[in-house]
C-alpha cells in the first residue's frame, strides 16, 4: 500500500463506517469503458457533492494490493457480471492535485514537476526491476512496468482543476499541466498499452481553448450537461426519503433545505454533505455556509457585465433566466459576458441549471442564504433594504396593517426599480417576493400555485411546528387591490387550503400609474382574515 500507487481501502472503509448511500453504480460504468476506446472520465460537480468519496471508492475497487469484498459484497456493483471481472485487478495510481500544489518545499519546482517526481519516485521503490536509471517521463516509465507485469494501471485523479483555480494567472504552468496529461490520456501509441481506464474528478469541466476541450478524448460530465452520470451528482430525491426514514429525519424539510438540482436523468438532487451534517448533527439547518464564505459568490456577481445584476435580482425573487453556457471556456478568469458568470456559479453549485429549457436558477434555501449574505453593501444595498424591511412586512401583513403593508411595498417597488421594469406586474412579482424574503424562514412560497379556475399569484404556506397564518397574495397592475381579493374569492383561489386547518389571510396587492402625477407611483393593499 503505497501513497499515490495501490493506496488501499481504508479510506472507502470508514465511509462505509458512516451513513453511506450506495454509488457504486458509477464503478459499473467505469466498467463498461474498460477494454474500449477512451476509457476516460471526467465528471465535475461543486465541493460538497461527494468528488473525494467516489475516488476513494474507485481506488478501493479496483486496487490489486488488498481485498475489497467485505467492502463490496451485497451493494449493486456486486449484482453486476463485470463483478468479480475487475474488483482488485489492477494497478491504481490515485492522487489529489491540491496536495502538489500546497506542498512545502522548493518553490522553484513546479507542482507539474513535483506530481511527476512522487509518482516515478514511488514506481521506482514498488518496481526497481522495471526501471532506467534516467527515465524521468512518467509515461514511459507505466510502459516499462506494463512490458514486465502485464498489469495495466487505472488513474483516479482527485481536484484535477486546481492549478486552474489556484494559479488562474499563471498560462504557462496551465499549458504544462495540460502538456503532461495530454502525454498520459492523449498518446496514440502509449495510451491504450498502459491504461485501463481513468477517472478525473474536480468542479470545472476540462479546460477549453476556443471550443475545443483540451484533452479531447476524455467523456465529459458536468452540471451542465451529466446525462447518465446526474444520479450521482448528489443524492436523489428516493435516497434522502430513506435515510430521512432510517434517521428519523422530517423528509419535507429536508427537501426544502437541500433539493433544487434537477437534471433530465435525476429530477430532483440533494446536496449530499448538508443532508450528511443534517442527519448527525439532527438538525437542518444552512450547512452550505459553513463550508463556503459569501466572498467568493459575492466577487463573481459584482462584475460589472451588463444585465447580471437584474438576473441576479430576479433568481433571488425566485425567477428562472436565461443562460448561454456555450462560451464558457472552464476558467476562472476568461469572462466575456454575464453568461460566462452564471455558467461558472451553475458548476460551484450556487445556481441549478434547467437543460431543457436552457434557464438558471438558484436552487434551493440553503444557498438562497448564501446569495442573501453576498447582497450586502455597494451596488447592492437598495436590493439589501429591501431584504432588511421582510420581517416588519410579514409582521404588518399578519396584524392586518394594510397601510403599513402598502407603504413597505411601496419602497421596495421603488428601490428595486432601478433595474427592473417598473410598470409591469411581473416587476410588481419580484419585489414582492424580495420584500417578503425572510418570510421564507416560516413559510414556504409558491409563486404561480395551481389554485380553482387558474393560478394564485403567491401562496405562503407555514412551515411545520409554525403557528402563523397561510396566505394568498393576489397581485393587480392599474386595478384596485379590491379587485385581487374579488378574483380570489371568483376563482375559489382559497380552496387550495380547504385541508388547512388554521387561520387564512388573502392578501390584494395593487399598483397604479397615476397619470395625475409625474409618474407618481401608488400602491393599495387589502387584507382579509378567514
Amino acid at each position: 500500500m503505497g501513497l499515490y500507487l495501490n493506496p488501499g481501502n481504508v479510506g472507502f472503509e470508514e465511509i462505509r463506517r458512516d451513513i453511506y448511500v450506495d454509488k457504486t453504480g458509477l464503478i459499473g460504468y467505469m466498467n463498461s469503458l474498460i477494454g474500449k476506446p477512451k476509457p476516460l472520465v471526467c465528471f465535475s460537480r461543486p465541493r460538497r457533492f461527494g468528488k473525494s468519496f467516489d475516488a476513494s471508492m474507485l481506488c478501493a475497487y479496483y486496487d490489486r494490493s488488498c481485498d475489497s469484498h467485505a467492502l463490496f459484497d451485497g451493494l449493486e456493483i456486486s449484482e453486476t457480471k463485470e463483478y468479480e471481472a475487475h474488483l482488485n485487478k489492477y494497478n491504481v495510481l490515485s492522487f489529489d492535485m491540491t496536495g502538489f500544489i500546497h506542498i512545502s518545499g522548493d518553490r522553484k519546482v513546479s507542482p507539474v514537476e513535483r506530481l511527476q517526481s512522487a509518482l516515478i519516485r514511488e514506481l521506482r521503490e514498488t518496481y526497481p526491476e522495471c526501471m532506467r536509471p534516467e527515465e524521468d517521463d512518467l509515461g514511459r516509465v507505466l510502459y516499462n512496468i506494463v512490458s514486465e507485469q502485464n498489469i495495466k494501471f487505472i488513474f483516479v485523479i482527485d481536484e484535477w482543476d486546481a492549478l486552474f483555480r489556484e494559479f488562474k494567472d499563471d498560462k504557462q504552468l496551465q499549458t504544462d499541466y495540460i502538456l503532461f496529461l495530454r502525454n498520459l490520456f492523449k498518446n496514440r501509441d502509449l495510451t491504450p498499452k498502459i491504461i485501463a481506464a481513468a477517472y478525473m474528478t474536480g468542479i470545472l469541466p476540462i479546460k477549453k481553448y476556443g471550443t475545443e476541450s483540451a484533452l479531447s478524448d476524455f467523456r465529459e460530465f458536468s452540471m451542465t450537461g451529466p446525462a447518465k452520470m446526474a444520479r450521482y451528482v448528489g443524492f436523489t430525491e428516493d435516497e434522502v426519503k430513506k435515510l430521512c426514514l432510517n434517521h428519523g429525519m422530517n423528509f419535507d424539510d429536508m427537501k426544502s433545505w437541500y433539493d433544487g438540482y434537477s437534471f433530465r436523468q435525476a429530477p430532483h438532487v440533494y446536496s449530499p454533505n448538508s443532508v450528511i451534517n443534517a442527519i448527525q448533527n439532527e438538525e437542518i439547518q444552512n450547512y452550505w455556509t459553513k463550508t463556503e464564505t459569501f466572498e467568493s459568490l459575492k466577487q463573481y456577481i459584482d462584475r460589472d457585465f451588463d444585465g447580471l445584476k437584474n438576473d441576479v435580482i430576479l433568481m433571488l425573487a425566485g425567477q428562472h433566466v436565461k443562460v448561454d453556457t456555450g462560451t464558457f471556456q472552464n476558467d476562472i478568469t476568461s469572462f466575456s459576458n454575464k453568461d460566462d458568470i452564471l455558467t461558472l456559479l451553475i458548476h460551484l453549485g450556487y445556481l441549478a441549471y434547467d437543460q431543457r429549457q436552457s434557464e438558471v436558477y438558484i436552487p434551493n434555501r440553503e444557498v438562497s442564504d448564501a446569495f442573501q449574505a453576498a447582497v450586502k453593501g455597494g451596488k447592492w444595498q437598495p436590493v439589501e433594504q429591501a431584504i432588511k424591511q421582510s420581517d416588519r412586512l410579514l409582521q404588518a401583513t399578519i396584524d392586518g396593517d394594510s397601510s403599513a403593508v402598502a407603504e413597505t411595498l411601496e419602497l421596495v417597488h421603488e428601490e428595486c426599480s432601478s433595474v427592473l421594469t417598473y410598470n409591469d406586474e411581473n416587476s410588481l412579482a419580484c419585489s414582492i417576493y424580495i420584500a417578503y424574503y425572510t418570510a421564507r424562514n416560516d413559510y414556504m412560497l409558491i409563486r404561480e400555485f395551481p389554485a380553482g379556475k387558474g393560478f394564485a399569484d403567491y401562496v405562503f404556506l407555514p412551515r411545520r411546528d409554525v403557528d402563523k397564518p397561510a396566505m394568498i397574495v393576489e397581485l393587480k397592475y392599474d386595478r384596485g387591490a379590491d379587485t385581487a381579493i374579488c378574483q380570489i374569492h371568483n376563482n375559489r383561489y382559497e380552496g387550495i387550503l380547504r385541508d388547512y386547518a388554521g387561520e387564512l389571510l388573502l392578501v390584494g396587492v395593487s399598483y397604479f400609474k397615476d397619470a395625475r402625477g409625474k409618474n407618481a407611483k401608488r400602491h393599495e393593499c387589502v387584507i382579509e382574515r378567514h
